[in-house]
């Protein structure tokens, strides 16, 4: 096996994602543009989407870094508006893009065009995600879209299944269909359900960070395959799961939480890295097989199905808003009145990516029967390519000057310094009066220098957060948090030269030098965490 191209895969899109956090332009689309130009570079391996590599291997761990990042209690105040776009949106795309296609294309069977309507249903979760990050949305926007891309898959990989059974004559029902869909939505949150109970069990019993960490990249795929094992939603079940043990992270030993955080940092920036510029290497695979349908046709329907995708969102979000308002006075009661601009900014959102492409090109050569070949399968594999380009192109490069445009109010950061330096004093108190309760237990005697010196830490958390709002420093320009930080580190790298040179002197072995950099490194850790 060359493993040559897989290594130029990830160190190229790496290198390219860390270039783009230099740049105004979002990696994801950076990416995608600079595959694009990579994929006819002579010499350049060619990539093909594996939709058995895909699904089951990379959108878990993107799914699990994703929901373990949400808010549980966020999206179920949300709860509403994502599902009307993760399951009700995902039908209506699915079903009017189909119809647009069949009406499209002459010759295009009702059926192979719901296929490709299920297809490019879901906006993508990667996409989503990282363009909210980059454009700073209002909290409650920013909920639903991640909301929406984190159960949307499950809907259209569901719908593509029933729709592609109908299109190669398995002989499909709507009864079937709809028995089919309930059994994988059903049975997604019922596995999911049953399966993060017994996880942060283990999690929380595993002593040692080393078997947690393990455990922790296991389990999105573990979720994922017991689900479609028994023909549930793996989606579904790694989203229940990682929702849960985000919700419930601060019972798991700190050790593990640092460790964790790093770990999935880096494998969440690799694969999202790789699998933006994976859409743009698929190009020259994608024009190969495109036959008949070159030249101006080709193009006209590139160009008329993603007017009538980008459309169909709108059409679908703006009623989805408003309609439950009218109709329910519990809606009103409990949720905010929205303005037209929230809408809007979740219309053009709809980013399709690298999940689409995947289902796209797990559709089948060939009819039930082995012998037909799939209508137009070349002509749904290159509309898939370009709606997923069109959409990454022009609402990801719009989507940031749309939301400076329409003035979004930001975030106070005043209030909220305000709210965490309150929630921390409150945790102050409480800390301190059980410092008190220990100490007079002559079991927890301690010399007086190391009571006043837990009190010290405890009174510098508290004060911390106080400090931010103070004035900066008038030679520096630093905040007081800032001066502390930096001095912190000025200190902490004058023992580690130390421990240095006295392992280069032979004093201390390296396996010494190794401990006491590790407790250097956790301090000098907590103390940017204290000031950050």
């Amino acid at each position: 096996m060359d493993v040559m191209p897989l290594l130029l895969l990830v160190a190229g899109s790496a290198a390219i994602a860390a270039a783009a956090r230099r740049t105004p332009v979002p990696a994801p689309l950076l990416l995608v543009a600079v595959a694009l130009a990579v994929s006819y570079v002579p010499g350049v391996p060619e990539y093909t989407l594996d939709p058995h590599v895909v699904l089951p291997l990379i959108l878990p761990p993107l799914l699990h870094t994703a929901a373990t990042d949400s808010s549980y209690l966020d999206l179920r105040a949300q709860l509403r508006p994502v599902a009307m776009l993760s399951v009700g949106y995902v039908l209506f795309a699915t079903f009017v893009v189909g119809w647009a296609l069949y009406v499209i294309v002459p010759g295009m069977p009702l059926t192979a065009a719901l296929v490709f309507g299920a297809v490019v249903a879901p906006p993508d979760a990667v996409a989503a995600t990282a363009v909210a990050r980059r454009v700073g949305l209002p909290s409650r926007i920013t909920t639903i879209l991640q909301g929406e891309s984190l159960l949307n898959d499950a809907t259209a990989i569901t719908a593509y299944r029933v729709a592609l059974a109908a299109a190669v004559g398995e002989g499909a029902t709507w009864v079937g269909g709809i028995g089919e869909f309930l059994l994988a939505a059903v049975g997604g949150v019922v596995v999911g359900l049953l399966l993060m109970a017994p996880i942060h069990w283990l999690r929380t019993h595993l002593k040692e960070a080393l078997l947690q960490n393990t455990l922790s990249l296991l389990i999105p795929f573990v979720a994922y395959a017991v689900a479609e094992q028994l023909h549930a939603s793996g989606v579904l079940a790694v989203v229940v799961v990682a929702l849960y043990l985000g919700h419930r992270a601060w019972e798991v030993d700190f050790a593990t939480r640092l460790q964790e955080e790093a770990v999935w940092k880096m494998v969440a920036f690799v694969l999202e890295s790789a699998v933006f510029a994976l859409i743009g290497l698929q190009l020259p695979v994608v024009l190969r097989g495109l036959g008949e349908y070159e030249g101006v046709d080709a193009a006209w329907y590139a160009i008329a199905v993603f007017l009538v995708v980008v459309a169909a969102r709108f059409v679908w979000v703006y009623p989805a808003t408003f309609l439950p308002r009218l109709l329910s006075a519990r809606v009103r009661e409990r949720e905010e009145n929205p303005t037209w601009k929230g809408p809007f900014v979740i219309a053009w959102a709809g980013m399709r990516g690298v999940v689409s492409l995947a289902i796209a090109f797990s559709i089948p050569l060939t009819m039930h029967d082995g012998e037909e070949l799939f209508p137009q399968r070349n002509l749904i594999l290159f509309l898939t390519f370009t709606t997923v380009i069109g959409t990454l192109v022009v609402q990801g490069l719009t989507l940031p000057p749309l939301i400076r445009v329409l003035k979004f109010p930001g975030r106070d950061a005043q209030t909220q310094t305000l709210a965490e330096a309150n929630a921390q004093a409150q945790a102050s108190r409480a800390a301190e009066r059980r410092l008190d309760e220990l100490l007079t237990d002559e079991r927890n005697a301690l010399p007086a220098p190391l009571a006043d010196r837990l009190r010290i830490v405890l009174e510098r958390r508290r004060n911390a957060v106080w400090e931010r709002l103070g004035q900066a420093n008038p030679v520096t320009g630093e905040s007081v948090d800032d001066t502390y930080r930096r001095l912190s580190r000025e200190m902490i790298s004058a023992e580690r030269e130390v421990f240095v040179r006295l392992r280069d002197g032979r004093y201390i072995d390296d396996e010494m030098l190794r401990t006491l950099l590790r407790r250097l490194d956790l301090e000098e850790a907590a103390a940017f965490r204290e000031a950050a």
